[in-house]
């Protein structure tokens, strides 16, 4: 770590992710780590019920399945029933992990006089080609003419980030990406720029996509980019092509000396990144270039000052085809010319071999998977990985591609790649933040103030929670601090005064139970909590900002059938 980190660069302050296996950023790291392949194999029965075809032998039953993808918190939301039916699931999927990352932030919109900007993009809207367009159950003639302004509204990308605007209550700028696989990534590099010109203070960005709504596998065609098998196994020998998967994710960006001065939690600090097209120096429009993807690389250690040798990991864009992941690994070799890996070579992975190729999405979930490593000190493996394509030729970097995962020790930098369907790459340089201070000592009481949309969703927060405390992960002072200060106020509250670690996992047990525990402690503390039980602001509590669980959405299905 540099010695400008703690002054210079852009901090990542909040994370968030909806995956294939892992309804959070905890379970998506804890799989990662453990090497688990979430692509799920659907049986002949799945793949029926899903509406894919019987008896077609170049049939792949395999897809990135993300559960639960027809559900929706219209109410949170302030969506009507039948209005949310017709939104894009990928606009629905965003709202959601936009919510999640503010909140991992400690940021509340409503409450923050920050000007906060929303950056995204999102894949080809195949729900309204599908579900929508000409279906004789939603108009008599079998034509939706007369709503297709609220469809175009509902269910392009350009609206996405505006959406999240609204319902959010942002005012900064509201900017879509669209760049293919490379979206999200591009969408983090225009935020990170943002902030270094003052154009926001706080900065969403990140993206969704569902490939599939029937998520039943896909066919596969000889010559094609996706695998035989169903198996995506970047860089390794047996290695035939990508799998695809639904998901979403979201990273919210400050200026690092403002994230300092505001206390928060920095999971890691993005000092430089680039974007460019591979041009013309390619075999056609739709094919990647090396030269493109060197550049992109080497822009991005240049305008940080990095040699090769500072980095330790690269996140790949990794799509597991061998004719892509041997230009990628080409395009590292020559942007690391000269360069000599401090720990003899440089490990690569990508998370397509955990999810699948998550589209618009894909880049900034293996940010998010980097930011994780970079933060726990963790250098992640890559499920399938036996041994290298002789076409890729690792030894040649020197590369490597971990089968287990390995500590990382020594100065924690690494850089992340994204390459776009259509030529546009973006990199983006990844470092470990300075420790903040613990929290210090405070009073021996404190309250919990928590609030959610209905009474469901409280105690299930409540229940959240205290699993949270039990696994040790945060203090109980700066657990109060955040939900105090960083939480949206919603309609339904509860007030909850503890005292140690028990105190405040018991309390939190019997009210996720349905047993309202008495108001205890210091009088003015009881106070504060009857303030806020009233509608009132929330008590002005010490300590540090820190991740807890996020808000748990109640989804219900607004959802039409393809027709």
């Amino acid at each position: 770590m540099s010695d400008d980190a703690t002054a210079d660069g852009i901090a990542v302050v909040g994370l968030a992710c909806r995956v294939p296996g892992a309804d959070d950023v905890a379970r998506l790291w804890r799989n990662v780590v453990a090497g688990v392949d979430s692509v799920r194999r659907l049986s002949p029965k799945d793949v029926a019920a899903a509406g894919g075809p019987a008896d077609d032998p170049s049939w792949v039953p395999a897809f990135g399945v993300l559960d639960d993808l027809e559900g929706f918190d219209a109410d949170l939301f302030g969506y009507p029933s039948a209005e949310a039916a017709l939104l894009d699931p990928q606009h629905r999927l965003f709202l959601e992990v936009a919510w999640w990352a503010l909140e991992d932030a400690g940021c509340d919109p409503a409450r923050s006089e920050a000007q906060i900007g929303v950056f995204a993009g999102c894949a080809t809207n195949r729900y309204l080609r599908h579900h929508l367009l000409g279906n004789p159950a939603l108009r008599p003639a079998g034509t939706l003419a007369e709503d297709w302004d609220d469809l175009l509204v509902g269910g392009t990308c350009d609206y996405l980030p505006t959406r999240v605007a609204y319902a959010l209550g942002l005012t900064g700028p509201a900017v879509a990406v669209r760049t293919a696989c490379s979206s999200s990534l591009v969408a983090v590099c225009q935020a990170a720029q943002s902030l270094l010109d003052y154009r926001c203070d706080v900065a969403v960005a990140g993206g969704a996509a569902v490939v599939s709504t029937r998520q039943a596998g896909y066919r596969h065609r000889v010559g094609g980019t996706l695998a035989v098998d169903g198996v995506c196994r970047p860089f390794d020998a047996e290695g035939t092509g990508q799998v695809f998967g639904n998901g979403a994710g979201a990273v919210v960006l400050k200026r690092l000396a403002d994230a300092h001065a505001d206390g928060d939690r920095v999971h890691a600090v993005l000092p430089g990144w680039a974007v460019n097209n591979d041009g013309a120096a390619r075999a056609g429009l739709l094919l990647p270039g090396v030269s493109g993807q060197a550049a992109v690389v080497a822009e991005a250690l240049a305008a940080t000052g990095w040699a090769p040798a500072d980095l330790g990991y690269v996140e790949a864009h990794g799509s597991g085809t061998p004719v892509g992941d041997a230009i990628e690994v080409d395009a590292l070799r020559r942007a690391f010319a000269g360069g000599v890996p401090r720990a003899g070579a440089w490990v690569l992975g990508s998370v397509k071999a955990n999810l699948g190729n998550l589209d618009a999405a894909a880049g900034v979930v293996g940010l998010v998977k980097t930011v994780l490593a970079v933060r726990d000190g963790v250098l992640p493996p890559t499920p399938h990985f036996t041994r290298g394509h002789p076409e890729v030729n690792l030894a040649a970097g020197p590369f490597e591609v971990l089968s287990t995962a390995r500590d990382w020790t020594g100065p924690r930098r690494a850089g992340v790649s994204s390459f776009g369907l259509g030529g546009t790459n973006a990199h983006v340089l990844v470092e470990q933040a300075a420790q903040r201070p613990p929290s210090t000592a405070g009073p021996d009481w404190t309250v919990l103030a928590l609030s959610a949309a209905d009474d469901r969703a409280l105690t299930d927060l409540a229940r959240r929670l205290a699993t949270h405390l039990r696994e040790g992960h945060v203090t109980v002072r700066d657990t109060a601090h955040t939900l105090a200060t960083g939480r949206r106020a919603l309609p339904r509250r509860a007030a909850l005064t503890c005292r140690d670690i028990d105190d405040t996992i018991a309390a939190l047990t019997e009210f996720s139970e349905n047993r309202v525990p008495e108001l205890d402690g210091p009088a003015p503390l009881r106070e504060a909590a009857r303030t806020w039980l009233t509608g009132g602001p929330a008590p002005d509590l010490p300590g540090n900002r820190v991740s807890l669980p996020g808000y748990p959405f109640h989804r219900v299905r607004h959802w039409i059938e393809p027709h």
